[in-house]
């Protein structure tokens, strides 16, 4: 591979997930970067076994964490997974054959996430494409604090890759709901400081809209009982959303 490449990763506690991960990619990058934001389980002495760069930083949020992760980074090519997402084999090939000769300086990788014991392809979970492997230098993450994404400067060319990534959501049940009320409170805050009003229809209907999009619309049912779990879950979270919205600015004016 003509260009060298950096793997980044931000990490808390994913002793669980984090070896498939590494194991997926240590034929095919060139260090290992892991910013760790305070681990009390064994996911340091499992970075260290693939003798990746261990570097604790307090929490900053999604994207910043992320962002900070990258400017640690040797090399200017940066691949940038979760703990728990790992490459397929035919992945990893396409990658090492596009970095000899890049036609482009950020890649569109597709996600197939796995719930439940099955992996979505309708629905809300596939498919899931976002930017992960970028040249630095024209590319990097957004201080969202979830929701994060990579923005590139406008002459930045970016390309779609063919195969998938695999991520490993839902399989802990009771760790993925408690990860999405987390997520749904940060949003919930962000549009308390941004000022964003109460709808009532956003409260009423958006569970019903995310449902009929994608379950019907998407043809989520395809995807059996963890398809129509993951669906469900999504839309219980546009309304806790908003819900959680409408609770803070009770508080607040009281």
């Amino acid at each position: 591979m003509l260009n060298k490449l950096s793997l980044v990763i931000i990490s808390q506690n994913e002793e669980a997930v984090l070896d498939q991960c590494l194991q997926s990619c240590i034929s095919l990058v060139d260090e290992i970067i892991i910013v760790d934001s305070g681990s009390t389980d064994a996911t340091q002495e499992i970075a260290l076994k693939y003798q990746a760069s261990f570097i604790h930083q307090d929490w900053l949020g999604f994207g910043a964490q992320k962002s900070y992760a990258v400017t640690l980074a040797k090399h200017d090519w940066v691949l940038c997974l979760d703990a728990d997402e790992y490459l397929t084999a035919e992945l990893a090939l396409e990658i090492r054959q596009e970095l000899d000769h890049p036609r482009a300086e950020a890649y569109q990788l597709i996600r197939c996430n796995k719930f439940l014991g099955k992996f979505l392809r309708h629905g809300a979970g596939y498919p899931d494409c976002s930017i992960r492997l970028f040249n630095r230098r024209a590319a990097n993450w957004s201080n969202d604090l979830v929701h994060e994404k990579v923005e590139v400067v406008s002459a930045c060319v970016v390309a779609t890759l063919k195969h998938d990534y695999l991520h490993s959501s839902g399989e802990d049940f009771m760790k993925y709901l408690h990860k999405q009320d987390r997520y749904t409170t940060t949003q919930a805050l962000i549009m308390l400081e941004l000022k964003k009003p109460v709808k009532l229809s956003k409260l009423f209907f958006s569970p019903f809209t995310h449902f009929i999009k994608y379950y019907v619309i998407k043809r989520g049912f395809m995807d059996g009982v963890p398809g129509f779990i993951h669906i469900v879950l999504g839309s219980i979270n546009s309304f806790q959303k908003y819900a959680k919205l409408y609770a803070l600015y009770q508080q607040r004016n009281k």
